[in-house]
């Protein structure tokens, strides 16, 4: 016997928000169905027990995607951190080798639950993505058998970022600029279910914003204000806010001339300042690993985005 069907390729999708499809390069997409928890309970006088379907919930959808193109995404990533939340409607469309459509998976009253940024390294060749976590209020999908092609892929526009090219500020420590590496860090959205009336499907509100531990490293050679900072705050407890900075993290393009975009940091502090291991006989450079907090942080407009 021939099979005359050929199995379908995972790597051609295409990602739409609210009916416009998206120009960014998606590299991966996952999650976002829905799937109930089985219920036990006894029934009569005996140690029998029936199951049945109980509460419903959907996995939130991950996606991870490029910059190039991703005005849209970035733009709703920027309002979700100035708490003007906006729920999205989506489709994500997946396609057999061909680039015709075969399968539909659509989602309502999306929110950005996640944003994780990745590790930052001045040695790294590597384009950069950003993973964006949304949850959905309801999904649906279907096969489908369309005619019309979905996008081909973006990757060739993908260097307009490299995770080597970035600009760490603080301010009165201009030093900051040697910093050689940021750890890959995440910007998480609290939300709380709401169920309403007889709906299987809960509604969402956004809660409190939780901002991330900002660490890295930096040659001891150029350290001497860092540790300054440490010795004030950690060593003498000088708590008081005029010992808080203001610091920016710039994502720049490949020949760091034109900055995409910054993410600002403000009332931040320093909660740990150490010597990153050595290894006798080693010719590493040494360096210093440091850990910083702050109280909030934005999204700012560069002019490679164009954010406003």
């Amino acid at each position: 016997m021939t099979l005359q069907k050929r199995s379908y390729t995972a790597g051609h999708f295409e990602l739409q928000i609210d009916g416009h499809t998206s120009t960014a390069y998606i590299k991966s997409v996952e999650g976002g169905h829905a799937k109930s928890t089985p219920v036990t309970e006894p029934i009569g006088p005996m140690a029998g027990r029936i199951k049945h379907s109980g509460p419903m919930e959907i996995d939130p959808i991950s996606l991870e995607l490029g910059l190039a193109g991703s005005q849209d995404i970035l733009k709703w990533v920027q309002d979700s951190w100035n708490r003007k939340f906006t729920r999205r409607n989506g489709q994500i469309t997946h396609a057999d080798f061909d680039l015709k459509p075969t399968y539909e998976h659509q989602f309502t009253n999306a929110l950005i639950t996640e944003t994780t940024f990745p590790t930052l390294d001045g040695a790294s060749k590597e384009p950069g993505y950003l993973k964006i976590k949304l949850q959905p209020e309801s999904v649906a999908t279907s096969k489908t058998d369309g005619s019309a092609k979905i996008g081909g892929p973006m990757g060739s526009k993908q260097k307009l970022w490299l995770t080597s090219a970035f600009r760490f500020n603080i301010d009165g420590i201009d030093e900051m600029a040697y910093c050689n590496k940021l750890d890959s860090f995440t910007i998480k959205q609290s939300i709380k279910p709401i169920n309403v009336g007889k709906t299987r499907w809960p509604q969402f509100e956004p809660t409190k914003l939780e901002y991330p531990t900002i660490s890295g490293t930096m040659s001891l050679q150029y350290a001497d204000k860092l540790m300054a900072w440490h010795k004030a705050v950690v060593l003498e407890g000088k708590v008081d806010p005029s010992h808080q900075k203001h610091g920016s993290i710039e994502f720049l393009s490949p020949d760091r001339k034109t900055t995409i975009f910054t993410i600002e940091m403000f009332y931040m502090g320093i909660s740990s300042l150490s010597m990153v291991p050595s290894t006798a006989n080693s010719d590493q450079i040494k360096r210093v690993k440091f850990e910083l907090y702050m109280e909030n942080m934005q999204m700012d407009s560069g002019s490679g985005l164009g954010l406003g």
